[in-house]
């Protein structure tokens, strides 16, 4: 693979790349740089130490499922994968040889997947493995860090000094986020609280105008039953075996917790009507669900204050008994698990390089990013950049028009009051120049645009010289 691109200097800065962490991520970072020509020494601290979720030794270990989702171009996770397999994925090429029946999803053997990652890693003459854990960063640059979302605590406590506390996350506390689209706008109304947020965070209330928040108001027998069905509700297990509840939740407790409290706890907590008076009737609602942008393009909505444990199939039957949610289209469900991650929109460019420590770059979850391959992609982007360092080469990042460089927007230009991880979803990409109304035909002219951006971007970037895993 040759690399092209306007210099920043006259000379390469360093032959060697670091890499900490051998899940998705930093298996994909060590794998860019290695088949850009230079060498990667890379870090993976399993099984000297193990986590609470890893069982084996293996570089990529699936830990929960294993899907990577769909494999269709009319969805986002599709796209994402065929930019991914244009890019040079590794990842994919070696789930495609272990893939197991999932009619239009991937799916893998988990063991064999991992073991073949592990053994094309180890034989390639320009990768060294090292089984040992990191507690201090190195000095030596390019650095990419990929300790996903269990980083030990002497790690966390390294990142947080190189990026400031202020910007690192210790847990998921996130509500559901849907398409605009899916709203019934007939059934809701935009107002604002006077002189206060959705969520009466002080630290946004200059923000906010009228009519920043879409409101869904509920009768007092709609609210009743919402309330009825979300106490009785089936929770997810915890993320981490060893994850206990903490006095950290009372500050932000899953909403089906706070229900449990009372019958209006809700209705005097985030379901407040207080300030949000309907303008088609003159009065104000039992209970009302507001909804936050969540971008700028208006295309995804969070429902504020709706952190939850439920169950996904649960969230989506539940929340949908909310008026003008009845046909809901979900890109990210609520969790609310231990997950370190940096604030991205504080702490990161585009080039997934941290702000001030110029050849230090970050992938994978630590970014805030959710998923397997989302991980992987951002892993992509983290090794395409730290080679362009070390060859002094200006940085790079895909097209806003595909889904990896959507997320990479997603991840920067998000407000960071408000960040919260992320996975692939045509939300987050750029609106066509024409409304269309079909879904599947929407997708599929989005994922058109994306390839084709995708292949324009490669003719600047790579001349790929044929080779095999």
């Amino acid at each position: 693979m040759k690399i092209f691109g306007e210099r920043r200097d006259n000379k390469r800065r360093s032959s060697v790349v670091f890499v900490i962490g051998g899940g998705f991520a930093g298996v994909e970072a060590t794998w860019r740089v290695a088949q850009s020509g230079l060498r990667v020494i890379l870090y993976e601290m399993r099984p000297k130490r193990m986590t609470a979720v890893h069982q084996s030794s293996y570089l990529a270990e699936l830990v929960c499922s294993n899907s990577f989702k769909s494999n269709l171009l009319t969805n986002a996770s599709g796209v994402m994968k065929e930019e991914m397999r244009r890019l040079d994925s590794l990842i994919l090429e070696v789930a495609s040889r272990h893939s197991l029946p999932a009619g239009e999803a991937m799916a893998v053997d988990r063991d064999s997947f991992a073991m073949d990652v592990t053994s094309i890693l180890t034989r390639h003459p320009r990768i060294t493995i090292i089984r040992d854990e990191v507690t201090s960063l190195p000095t030596h640059r390019p650095l990419i860090i990929a300790t996903g979302p269990l980083t030990t605590d002497d790690l966390t406590e390294e990142i947080s000094r190189l990026v400031g506390e202020s910007s690192l996350s210790f847990y998921d506390a996130v509500a559901p986020t849907i398409t605009f689209d899916s709203i019934d706008l007939n059934r809701v109304y935009r107002a604002s609280r006077r002189g206060k947020t959705a969520d009466n965070d002080p630290s946004t209330m200059d923000e906010v105008s009228e009519g920043d928040y879409l409101n869904c108001p509920l009768t007092k027998e709609e609210y009743l039953r919402f309330h009825s069905e979300l106490v009785q509700a089936q929770r997810s297990a915890p993320h981490n075996p060893d994850e206990k509840d903490a006095s950290y939740f009372e500050m932000c407790l899953p909403i089906e917790e706070l229900a449990r409290r009372g019958e209006r706890t809700l209705s005097y907590g985030p379901m407040k009507p207080i300030g949000l008076v309907d303008p088609r009737t003159g009065r104000r609602p039992w209970a009302v669900v507001q909804l936050r942008q969540e971008n700028k393009e208006g295309t995804l909505w969070g429902l504020v204050g709706f952190q939850t444990r439920l169950k996904w199939g649960e969230q989506r039957r539940i929340f949908r008994m909310i008026p003008g949610l009845e046909q809901a289209e979900f890109v990210r469900y609520g969790v609310m698990h231990r997950n370190t991650y940096i604030n991205s929109p504080l702490a990161l460019n585009l080039s997934m390089q941290v702000i001030h420590h110029e050849g230090v770059y970050m992938a994978g979850q630590l970014t805030g990013v959710e998923g397997y391959l989302e991980s992987a992609a951002i892993g992509i982007v983290a090794g395409m950049n730290a080679v362009r360092y070390a060859m002094g080469l200006e940085p790079t990042t895909p097209p806003r028009e595909t889904v990896i460089g959507s997320l990479c927007h997603y991840l920067i230009e998000t407000n960071p009051k408000h960040f919260s991880p992320m996975n692939s979803n045509f939300g987050i990409l750029p609106e066509l120049p024409i409304p269309i109304r079909d879904k599947r035909e929407k997708g599929r002219l989005k994922g058109m645009r994306a390839l084709a951006a995708l292949e324009e971007y490669r003719k600047n970037l790579y001349d790929f010289e044929p080779g095999s895993l």
